[in-house]
């Protein structure tokens, strides 16, 4: 069922990224001859109104084979006005973007749904307090509540960390304690903390960290527009932020994930939620809009860099220098792959 499972979250999320490039090539007026959902040999095929729609015997990915582009054949130049190559740089760079942009856009879709249907996040109820902090001096104690900080009221355990971490000033505490709330006056201060990178930095805190209870917000649709927004642009720097380390050897090469560490959390998810499925699926596709965005030739990024480049010079790269580069880039794809399945082998060797 895991199996399963995954296969069809994968295929969602090919199929929307897909979709994105071949509504807006068919926007452009540029042919679109096959719509594929996997690759290799085909099993399913149905053409409409000119396009092969088919599924493909490997599952782990698809494309979009435009008149006039051809990843397989990068100097590949087809004439006339349906052509990918006969549209201006411009609209190229949008074909291009489409792909990325649906997945951002289904992550926020997904997002909402979640909002409606319950998110889960840590209670604001306090578990630890350090000694000689600025909560421990104040009066907070363990199994304390935070019912409101300032004139916010607040639900999550996240929500009290934003909060500290934005002032400039104390701020005042109202705490449920046996049923009775109490108001505290704390003034958090920079201290030594990690991120989630694990790496060195300073925040303002007060000395508390939470209970191990969870508590489920329901939101209404204004609301959940909100959430979904805030949680796909979170999503997206997260990610953004994740490459950067990685390619700076803040995050080793061994945390890099392949296909079966994507397959064990959809499966693990599945099995415990439908809120927690769908938090996984749009994490997934936030993460395929991202690196397809990425200046890799091959990638959208890169062809969109091509794009670029033509703009800015009025001129095209070299067919030899294109196809150079778009070459080095399958082979950048490739060794990122094997190190993916290197390491989710060696996870699964060491248990």
């Amino acid at each position: 069922m895991g199996l399963i499972t995954f296969l069809l979250v994968l295929s969602v999320l090919v199929f929307i990224h897909e979709l994105g490039h071949f509504l807006a090539a068919r926007f452009f007026g540029v042919t679109v001859h096959t719509f594929s959902i996997g690759f290799g040999k085909r099993l399913i095929a149905k053409e409409y109104k000119g396009t092969l729609w088919q599924l493909s015997l490997i599952p782990l990915g698809g494309y979009v084979k435009m008149k006039g582009q051809d990843d397989s054949n990068p100097a590949l130049i087809e004439a006339g006005n349906d052509s990918y190559n006969t549209k201006k740089p411009w609209q190229r760079i949008v074909i291009l973007v489409a792909g990325p942009f649906a997945n951002f856009a289904l992550a926020a879709v997904l997002y909402f749904c979640i909002a409606l249907l319950g998110s889960n996040s840590l209670a604001p109820n306090i578990g630890k307090v350090i000694e000689n902090s600025p909560a421990f001096s104040a009066g907070l104690q363990v199994n304390d509540e935070v019912v409101r900080i300032n004139d916010k009221d607040i639900k999550t355990w996240d929500e009290i960390g934003a909060y500290i971490r934005t002032s400039q000033s104390a701020l005042k505490f109202y705490v449920k304690r046996e049923g009775i709330i109490r108001a505290f006056v704390i003034s958090p201060e920079l201290s030594d903390s990690e991120n989630m990178f694990k790496e060195k930095i300073q925040k303002r805190m007060i000395g508390i960290a939470p209970a191990p209870k969870i508590v489920t917000i329901y939101h209404n649709p204004i609301e959940a527009i909100g959430y979904a927004y805030d949680h796909t642009i979170e999503s997206s720097k997260m990610i953004f932020q994740g490459v950067q380390k990685l390619i700076q050897g803040v995050i080793p090469s061994s945390e890099v994930g392949g296909v079966l560490t994507i397959g064990k959390v959809i499966s693990d998810a599945s099995q415990t939620s439908i809120v927690a499925l769908l938090t996984i699926t749009a994490l997934i596709s936030v993460n395929l809009g991202v690196l397809n965005l990425l200046p890799i030739p091959a990638l959208d990024g890169g062809h969109i860099m091509f794009n670029l480049y033509e703009m800015l010079v009025r001129k095209k790269p070299s067919d030899k220098v294109f196809v150079a580069l778009t070459i080095a880039g399958w082979f950048i794809l490739g060794a990122l792959m094997l190190l993916g399945i290197f390491n989710d082998i060696n996870r699964f060797m060491q248990g």
